[in-house]
């Protein structure tokens, strides 16, 4: 188990140059701006940018996400879904043969919801949602979807590009709907129990389908005087369906009002978090999400990325020295 950096777009050297310093190996780029190329991401791109990152002696070890525009009609069944698994299968080829072996996306169309920041521990500002004023937006896609519709939509996406993935050697994963509500801006949202993931991972069971762990959203589908998270982790683990893990926090288990918290904070016990991944054989890396911004810090987050990563790395320490 290691520490990796994510939530940046590209090689920029102060962000590798950060990740080196504070002790992090694998990067994990968000919807890196590259070039949309009769909609995919081109393969020498995608080179240049593994190899920009190993330059600083650091790990291109997952993409997350491409532009929505390049499969929302995949996700929703419009009049261009063909056209774009085409593309997608091109692209997912691409990122295999670049030398990247791990694509982590979402199956949300409107993207993740927040409503107006909260002030948590010294003043510092954190990111909430509460469902009563989501409720108030408007439809985001011209009309209500139903439940059904959007598994018959995965349904036929993950039994084409999960063969591709086992022929080019890459797994790939998706992220849990954030917040895990039953439905946004008139757009179900599938990933928002365990329940749901399993039923995904059973459309074509493969070890190359897996999941784009955000420990913080699956934390709040579960009662937090319960077991569950902890069982879900060791469950998913031992079969090897976590790809890397967003290893954060969040105030309550209800997906319906809840506000980020700083690692140490919030309603999850993040050392039982860690030794579930530890015991049941987890081999892969852990990033900071969603940090609380503190005072004089940047935008991006520097100060209180530093303080989770330090955390993360000194828990790994805790669980696998046996502490």
């Amino acid at each position: 188990m290691r520490a990796g950096l994510g939530q940046i777009q590209q090689p920029s050297p102060e962000y590798l140059l950060y990740a080196q310093q504070f002790g992090m190996n694998d990067i994990v780029y968000n919807t890196p701006p590259l070039p949309v190329v009769n909609g995919s991401w081109q393969l020498h791109d995608l080179v240049n940018l593994r190899r920009q990152t190993e330059t600083y002696g650091l790990t291109l070890s997952a993409l997350e996400n491409v532009p929505t525009t390049m499969y929302d009609h995949i996700m929703l069944n419009g009049p261009k879904r063909d056209e774009q698994i085409d593309n997608m299968i091109t692209t997912v080829r691409n990122i295999a043969r670049a030398g990247i072996t791990i694509f982590g996306y979402h199956w949300m169309p409107s993207h993740v919801w927040r409503t107006p920041e909260a002030l948590i521990r010294g003043g510092s500002r954190a990111t909430a949602f509460d469902y009563k004023k989501a409720g108030e937006m408007p439809l985001t896609h011209g009309r209500e979807y139903t439940e059904e519709e959007m598994w018959e939509n995965l349904e036929h996406w993950i039994k084409i590009i999960t063969p591709i993935a086992e022929e080019e050697g890459i797994r790939l994963g998706i992220h849990p709907c954030d917040p895990p509500v039953d439905k946004l801006g008139g757009i179900p949202m599938l990933f928002n129990s365990y329940d749901n993931y399993r039923r995904y991972l059973d459309i074509y069971p493969s070890d190359n389908c897996a999941i784009e762990f955000c420990q913080g959203t699956v934390s709040e589908m579960f009662d937090s005087e319960g077991d569950a998270l902890y069982e879900f982790i060791a469950e998913m683990t031992a079969k090897n369906k976590i790809l890397y893990v967003h290893f954060r926090n969040v105030s309550a288990p209800n997906p319906e009002d809840f506000r980020e918290e700083f690692i140490n904070t919030g309603h999850v016990d993040m050392y039982r978090a860690m030794k579930a991944y530890n015991d049941n054989g987890y081999d892969s890396f852990f990033i900071d999400d969603h940090v609380p911004h503190t005072h004089q810090d940047t935008q991006f987050g520097h100060r209180g990325r530093a303080f989770a990563n330090g955390y993360i790395q000194a828990m790994i320490e805790a669980v696998t020295k046996g502490g």
